[in-house]
């Protein structure tokens, strides 16, 4: 009974062990065919199913080879791979020997071709990128959903790049090559050197510089790559150095960059910003890039000669690319914001100092002061942007006495605000706003200021005779006009403007000239000018389409007071003022005449009304030729002038504009009748 029983459990034993084998066999099998299975032979047919199923040429040349692992790897002896028939390069891919990586999954799930490495060994690659987003990279054929084929990391060793671009404007091509046995720790490091140029954005650059030999092409948890990058574009250079994360649109770059050039304004082609115009510069700053936001921190940057700290960031992530930031200068040399509107760069240094050992030369009659030079606001519409700017000190701001300067500047949608704009000039503070609509033709601008505080004394800082005053102007100024340049925007432009200032101080030899007092005037030069009460001033103009209108010109001292009216013709710079002096002291060898101010804001001719000084001249000669005590007794002004109402002046002349300037009141032809002064 024990025999029959064992018998059968052995033939089952018997059975399962043979079964057992028999899958062992198939499992090896299974392993080993992959790993002796002559894939060469595949070659043909590989290459007629790629090239059906993706429209374009492909071929292993010479040898393909396949090992299995996670993931698989394939190796191609010779590899040609085409571009599709509408780009301009021939083939995408021509190497001598190609090693891929290939994820099983993602082919089998989702016919996704997800390739983590890629090596490849004298390569030529042709890449190119349309308006439509069309891609000579990517591998499906067909107007259907493009899954294209991702590219984790590249290796190469020596060969060429050809990219083209056409809405970047950019047909780049580089040679590059691995250095065998890297001489020095930096080459270890960054063993890849390459080098080449073509156009970007339309502008010819030159480009050159070294990376590892493994590059990022995609983000997915790879190391990212060392590199250096020096580029040239007309006299603009780059260096860049750090570390890249990923070459498709420099995803996760860290690096250094120093930047230098003539004019910021020639990297708007290259760079798509929207910069300004500028002297030479330099410029430092640690770069990042992530999620198409480009941050610029620890920015020092040299513009002219006035150095400009801070950070900013640029966003390319809306249909509008946002420049935000904010930026700081200790020390700013006005001359490097003249380009800004217009007006003239100032010389060189060595020029500066022989033009200022030479005499003034006067300016010519059709010389004109307002910048005539065209706004650059076309690129205005091309970017957005938020960004704070402030300078503590402003230099060589002449005439203008200009201390520091502090504003908001704002871009949107072509509208270009600067709000709050703020000034200290003369030991004083001048506020407001500038909004400047840079996408309607002509350009629309408005400007709103208000001022407090100007210190009489440093307000014409070239005028000699004006360091004897003292005192403070308050002031305000409302424009709004339109044109292409600074010129055409004054000339245009509608609103008022107005400077008042209560008591102070003022030099007596200004107001003596003024008035022709010739013994007045030999006193002083004689001797040391001497300061008179000033009791109160306004000036306040209406101005209608470039036509400055006095509504108030008073000027009242303890010692004469003028009335003035006129026309300033913005346009023209034409220049209609004229001055009447009332003295209140008597005085001797006076040919007191109403003074004229004419000509172009260039050039002002001061000059009296000829007739009357004449007739007054006339007189003395006829007189001193009885006695001359009679020809002096001509010339003696007995001083009828008395004080100007400050008080309804001041209220008058700082009275807000409400309707069209009225034609502007002549001043009074006789002196204001006597009463208590106020």
């Amino acid at each position: 009974m024990r025999a029959d029983s064992a018998a059968p459990h052995g033939a089952a034993r018997w059975r399962w062990q043979r079964i057992l084998a028999w899958a062992l066999l198939i499992l090896l099998l299974l392993v080993a065919l992959p790993v002796v299975f002559p894939w060469d032979w595949m070659r043909g047919p590989l290459n007629r199913y790629v090239s059906e199923r993706t429209g374009r040429h492909f071929e292993i040349t010479r040898r393909l080879d396949v090992r299995f692992g996670f993931p698989i790897r394939v190796i191609a002896e010779g590899l040609v791979v085409g571009n599709p028939e509408w780009a301009t390069e021939r083939y995408l891919v021509q190497a001598e020997r190609a090693e891929v990586e290939i994820k099983l999954l993602p082919l089998i799930l989702q016919r996704r071709l997800e390739l983590p490495w890629v090596s490849l060994r004298r390569p030529r690659l042709g890449l190119e990128l349309l308006p439509d987003g069309r891609r000579s990279w990517s591998l499906e054929r067909g107007e259907g959903r493009e899954r294209g084929m991702q590219v984790g990391a590249m290796a190469l060793d020596q060969g060429s790049l050809r990219f083209i671009a056409p809405q970047y404007g950019a047909d780049l091509r580089a040679d590059f090559v691995l250095e065998g046995q890297p001489k020095t720790p930096d080459a270890a490091m960054l063993p890849l050197s390459f080098r080449g140029g073509g156009r970007w954005r339309g502008e010819s650059v030159v480009i050159e510089g070294r990376a590892g030999n493994v590059l990022a092409l995609r983000q997915s948890g790879a190391e990212p790559f060392p590199a250096e990058i020096y580029a040239t574009s007309g006299k603009s250079s780059l260096r860049a150095a750090g570390r890249i994360g990923s070459l498709v649109g420099f995803e996760g770059a860290d690096i250094t960059l120093a930047l230098s050039g003539r004019n910021l304004a020639d990297l708007n082609g290259v760079t798509g910003l929207v910069l300004p115009a500028t002297p030479a510069y330099t410029l430092e700053s640690r770069l990042r890039h992530q999620a198409q936001r480009w941050q610029a921190t620890d920015l020092r940057a040299v513009i002219g000669r006035s150095p400009i700290s801070g950070e900013l960031a640029y966003d390319n992530s809306g249909d509008v690319p946002q420049l935000t930031g904010s930026l700081h200068s200790r020390r700013l040399d006005f001359d490097d914001l003249a380009p800004l509107v217009g007006l003239d760069r100032k010389p060189a240094r060595g020029a500066a100092q022989r033009n200022a050992k030479a005499p003034a030369a006067s300016p010519r009659s059709g010389d004109r002061v307002l910048p005539q030079t065209r706004l650059s606001v076309a690129a205005l519409t091309r970017m957005n942007a938020d960004v704070q700017f402030s300078a503590d000190r402003v230099v060589d701001a002449r005439p203008l006495p200009l201390d520091r300067i502090a504003t908001h500047v704002r871009l949107q949608d072509g509208v270009l605000t600067l709000d709050p704009l703020e000034f200290g000039i003369a030991g004083g503070r001048v506020a407001g706003d500038l909004r400047l609509a840079g996408a309607s033709r002509p350009v629309q601008a408005r400007l709103q200021l208000t001022a407090q505080g100007l210190r009489l004394d440093r307000m014409f800082t070239a005028a000699e005779l004006n360091r004897a005053s003292a005192g403070q102007v308050r002031g305000r100024l409302s424009l709004a006009g339109q044109g292409d340049s600074v010129a055409e925007l004054l000339g245009s432009a509608s609103g008022e403007v107005a400077l008042l200032m209560g008591q102070g101080r003022i030099s007596n030899l200004l107001l003596e000239i003024l008035g022709l007092d010739g013994a007045e005037i030999i006193k002083f030069m004689m001797g040391r000018d001497q300061r008179v009460l000033l009791r109160c001033a306004a000036a306040n103009f209406a101005v209608d389409n470039g036509l400055m209108s006095s509504r108030a010109l008073v000027l009242d001292t303890a010692d004469t007071v003028i009335y003035g009216h006129g026309l300033i013709h913005l346009g023209s710079e034409r220049v209609e003022l004229e001055f009447r002096p009332y003295p209140k002291d008597p005085s001797i060898l006076t040919l007191r005449s109403p003074l004229k101010l004419t000509g172009t804001l260039a050039q002002l001719d001061a000059s009296v009304d000829r007739a009357a000084v004449a007739g007054r001249a006339a007189i003395a000669v006829a007189l001193a030729a009885i006695n001359p005590l009679l020809g002096l007794a001509a010339t003696v002004e007995t001083g009828p002038g008395e004080d100007a109402d400050c008080a309804q002046v001041l209220k008058q002349a700082a009275m807000p504009r409400q309707e069209p300037p009225a034609p502007p009141a002549a001043p009074p032809a006789a002196p204001p009748a006597r009463g208590k002064r106020p």
